[in-house]
């Protein structure tokens, strides 16, 4: 396993593994399953796991705690996050704090590494969303996020309850570079990392995404980047292992996404390994979120780590067979 530092936070390895596929999100599996993959992703020398109260309502936490259930490794780093959304600005701290203390009493522990918002930073006042229902419950304004969530954030860093704060930079762009240029800055940056550069169904705006310069931007400024989305929900695999939504960003993806799929045949490789390999290998991202579920998917994704990185005449060839991007 190779391993990066996380900008100025510590060192990490280059997988980190994700709460969705352990908490049940990205298809069938079970908690026993789960438990076992974590501690063998633990073994395989992965350091840092993704967690939220979304994945599976408190599930990819519940099974953190279970994996360890004698105490954590002193190299296991931990992340949670919070959904704030659109509430009065007096009851974000209480949403904040108490967020975390349930996730705490999840997982075990009384310390997060990372703290990070879940979500999207929008402008204020903006409402030129793709996602009308949903934006109340999924987004902060940035005078707030700047204003309010911040200071929380600073405040649980003093009283030692987490090391550092971070965000998910999926939003649009003028608020993803602002809160990334913005200060205090946060310590850690979620990206959409994939051949596609797509945020799928994650997508707020019809503005065309541009990830690679919210990591470029980031790296500029010394945050940690942490990619995620790297087989875009499953439309970079061989086949979706869920009922998706004909219409939704995932199924369109997938049918962009069959030159990729022959061009990983070719190579004799599997298209998921080969969007895992393709993530490790783009410029800025310290470590790539695993989505997996069970230790036959996790055993994929060990093997293409091992491989070398991609060259850069290499991840242009791959570029080419990717859709319509």
């Amino acid at each position: 396993m190779q391993y990066n530092d996380l900008g100025q936070l510590f060192g990490v390895s280059a997988y980190t593994l994700g709460g969705g596929g352990i908490g049940q999100v990205w298809g069938e599996t079970n908690r026993e399953e789960a438990v076992a993959t974590v501690r063998e992703a633990y073994d395989a020398g992965i350091t840092l796991f993704d967690m939220a109260p979304l994945y599976g309502n408190g599930e990819a936490e519940q099974v953190m705690g279970l994996a360890f259930p004698d105490g954590y490794p002193a190299d296991v780093r931990l992340t949670t996050k919070c959904m704030v959304g659109a509430i009065a600005r007096e009851d974000i701290e209480a949403r904040l704090v108490g967020s975390l203390t349930e996730s705490f009493e999840r997982l075990g522990r009384d310390y997060v590494d990372v703290y990070v918002l879940h979500g999207y930073i929008i402008p204020d006042g903006w409402q030129d969303t793709i996602r009308v229902r949903a934006l109340p419950h999924i987004a902060v304004e940035y005078s707030t996020y700047r204003d309010v969530v911040i200071p929380v954030f600073e405040s649980l860093i003093t009283a030692g309850k987490i090391g550092a704060f971070g965000i998910t930079a999926a939003s649009t762009q003028v608020t993803n570079l602002a809160a990334i240029e913005g200060v205090p800055r946060p310590g850690l940056v979620q990206c959409i990392t994939n051949v596609l550069d797509s945020p799928g169904s994650m997508a707020i705006t019809t503005e065309a995404p541009a990830p690679r310069e919210v990591v470029r931007v980031a790296k500029e400024q010394g945050l940690g980047v942490m990619g995620i989305r790297a087989v875009a929900a499953g439309a970079l695999t061989a086949k979706v292992d869920r009922t998706i939504n004909p219409d939704s960003g995932e199924a369109k993806d997938f049918v962009r996404a069959e030159p990729f799929r022959r061009l990983a045949s070719d190579m004799n490789t599997s298209a998921a390994a080969l969007a895992h390999r393709y993530a490790l290998s783009m410029p800025g991202v310290d470590t790539v979120v695993l989505g997996v579920k069970n230790r036959e998917e996790l055993a994929e994704c060990l093997q293409a780590e091992a491989l070398p990185r991609f060259t850069e005449d290499e991840m242009k060839t791959i570029e080419q067979h990717a859709g319509d991007s």
